[in-house]
């Protein structure tokens, strides 16, 4: 979903799209401590949906997320000094980030041999995704 804005509003849209594609059973939506995740508005809003249960991150543990850490890579390659007008421009921008990042990557090596050049694995460490608004 494409958003003009990262307000309860366009959360609370968002949302309705993952409930109505989801019609059975609960979904567990995890999150940060972004203010329209947990908005009045949107605690209301979550009242009347019961099956939608929100799983808040302690605040300041979304950077012990990998994902985090790539977002920043891939914000900097995808759109520093760019203007994008549209999601056409920002799905391109995303795709070519994409491929230069995937272009380049190595896994991650966790422990005291991280210093060598680790094994190809054959699949992309990056991945295009849809989520595509920025701020």
């Amino acid at each position: 979903m494409t958003a003009s804005s990262r307000n309860s509003a366009f959360y609370q849209q968002f949302l309705q799209m993952v409930e109505t594609a989801n019609p059975a059973g609960d979904i567990y939506v995890v999150t940060d401590n972004l203010s329209s995740h947990n908005s009045l508005s949107t605690r209301n809003w979550l009242e009347y949906h019961p099956t939608i249960r929100h799983v808040f991150i302690p605040v300041g543990a979304c950077w012990l997320n990998l994902q985090e850490g790539w977002w920043r890579i891939f914000r900097k390659t995808a759109f520093a000094r760019r203007s994008v007008a549209g999601p056409p421009e920002i799905k391109q921008v995303a795709r070519l980030a994409t491929a230069q990042l995937n272009a380049q990557a190595r896994p991650w090596v966790w422990g005291e041999d991280a210093h060598h050049q680790p094994a190809y694995y054959g699949a992309d460490m990056c991945t295009p995704f849809e989520e595509s608004s920025t701020s």
